[in-house]
């Protein structure tokens, strides 16, 4: 396979979405892609971190965790974002860093790269797929190829979602079959690019 880059970036608040991002980077290892994991800056008041527990425990524990820049973008062949869902959206933390991307964009280092996205939920159904979609809208914009897992795979009717793999029940930590369905959702990302950019080398 041709080598590819693949970034995974995420936001979590109490490590779900974090998990399926690690599960996501070793299904894209696999394929045989170098991967970066990077989350984004937290930006929620301390009070808000404070009155949750498990938040704050997660703050601690991903402290380690590399911030992502710039840099991580424009190093991506294909990139993979990961955030729960808010109100059916995604986090204002993720929209926060999508939002500083606008020089990236307008320069076309954004254009012709792969994306994909997954998410979380307290709920089943609680705005999986409009997140993953309102993502989606961001990757028209920067002229992206949009690949989602579909049902390509047997995992997918299992997960049960086409448009990226998900994960419901809130701190709960991921059950196997959303860990398995990201993997696969990274592998099939990966294969992608590595297709693509190997067409337009011959091209």
């Amino acid at each position: 396979m041709e080598s590819v880059n693949v970034a995974i970036i995420y936001y979590s608040a109490t490590g779900t979405v974090h998990a399926m991002a690690h599960a996501a980077a070793e299904g894209a290892e696999k394929a045989g892609a170098q991967v970066r994991v990077r989350k984004v800056a937290e930006t929620a008041p301390e009070q808000a971190i404070a009155a949750n527990p498990a938040w704050g425990k997660h703050v601690e524990e991903s402290a380690d965790v590399v911030q992502v820049s710039h840099d991580d973008l424009e190093w991506a062949d294909a990139v993979l974002f990961g955030t729960p869902t808010r109100f059916g959206n995604p986090s204002s933390q993720l929209r926060a860093f999508i939002d500083t991307t606008g020089p990236l964009w307008f320069a076309g280092k954004l254009a012709d790269k792969v994306y994909s996205a997954f998410t979380a939920s307290n709920t089943a159904h609680g705005g999986q797929e409009s997140t993953i979609l309102a993502l989606s809208n961001t990757f028209y914009h920067w002229g992206g190829i949009i690949v989602p897992p579909g049902y390509t795979d047997p995992i997918q009717f299992q997960s049960g979602n086409p448009y990226g793999a998900s994960h419901a029940g809130g701190a709960e930590a991921p059950n196997d079959v959303a860990l398995q369905a990201v993997q696969y959702q990274a592998r099939r990302v990966a294969e992608t690019a590595a297709a693509l950019k190997a067409g337009r080398a011959n091209s």
